[in-house]
């Protein structure tokens, strides 16, 4: 299973998100808009291929983007239902 941590590490490191650690992210912040880690459209690219990178998980479907890349906890959940 992936921790918080090491997700989040991860998404620093892959989006190269300076003056940022991991305790600055809280689980329920907004990946994209004007809170939170106010992500873009080629973050969400890069967040893509990081995942699959790292944790060997796909994420094929656009339509579940909405759903997925709602915070880190929504994306964790979704990484850690791949792998089992």
């Amino acid at each position: 299973m992936v921790t918080s941590r090491e997700f989040k590490e991860v998404l620093i490191k892959s989006l190269r998100l300076e003056d940022i650690t991991p305790d600055d992210i809280d689980d329920n912040d907004p990946l994209f808009g004007d809170e939170g880690l106010e992500l873009d459209s080629v973050d969400s690219i890069e967040l893509v291929l990081a995942i699959d990178k790292e944790y060997g998980v796909k994420i094929n479907d656009s339509k579940l983007y909405d759903t997925i890349f709602v915070s880190v906890q929504s994306l964790l959940d979704y990484i850690n239902e791949q792998k089992k």
